[in-house]
Order: structure tokens, then C-alpha cells, then sequence
């Protein structure tokens, strides 16, 4: 079986490798970001960007500063409520009771 002189791993139309074809690249300049959890952020910014105060953090998702020493505090995240716990939130034990006894005689009623 004969080889081909056909260079593998390139496509019809693709153009020659490299960045010339895209143009000159921007100068970028990397800041890193400090969190509450001691995680580094290092983004890429273009030099004549204006760079944000604060960054979220890629590894825990918590708001960071360019001061290593006085991170931006970690928020505080509530955990997820139930449907049962916001209706605790507004009803009693004896609010429940009385409608639990008005629903029961409405189904009393009908049968």
C-alpha cells in the first residue's frame, strides 16, 4: 500500500500555523486576585483595561481582592431552604391545626 505525500492532521483551506493570520496580539498584563481561602486568580487583562477592585475566584467561587494580606470578606452563603421550612417560617404549630381541622371537616362534608 503507498503512502501519501498529503501532510496528516491538516484540512483543505487551513491556512498556514501560527498568529500572523489573526494579527497582532494586544498587550496583556496578568493581576492576580486574592480570596478569604488564601486561592490565587491570576486574569489576563489587556495593559490599557481598567482592572476591577474585585475578582471572583475561580476555585471557590468567593470574592477577591489584589491585597493578599486583606482579602475581600467570604460571603455568607444560607443553605438551601425547603417548602416546609418557609411555611414554618409563617405559620404557627396551632395556625397548621386549624386549617389541618378545616380541611378535615370540608372532606367529612363531601363523603
Amino acid at each position: 500500500m503507498a503512502r501519501s505525500s498529503a501532510l496528516r492532521g491538516s484540512r483543505i483551506g487551513s491556512g498556514p500555523l501560527g498568529e500572523p493570520e489573526r494579527g497582532d496580539l494586544i498587550e496583556r498584563v496578568a493581576v492576580a486576585f486574592w480570596c478569604a481561602s488564601g486561592h490565587e486568580t491570576r486574569p489576563l487583562f489587556a495593559a490599557s483595561a481598567v482592572v476591577p477592585d474585585v475578582w471572583e475566584c475561580h476555585r471557590c467561587g468567593q470574592p477577591a481582592g489584589q491585597d493578599r494580606d486583606d482579602p475581600p470578606p467570604a460571603l455568607n452563603v444560607e443553605p438551601y431552604k425547603t417548602h416546609l421550612a418557609y411555611l414554618r417560617e409563617r405559620r404557627s404549630d396551632a395556625d397548621a391545626e386549624i386549617l389541618l381541622a378545616e380541611a378535615l371537616a370540608r372532606l367529612r362534608a363531601t363523603a
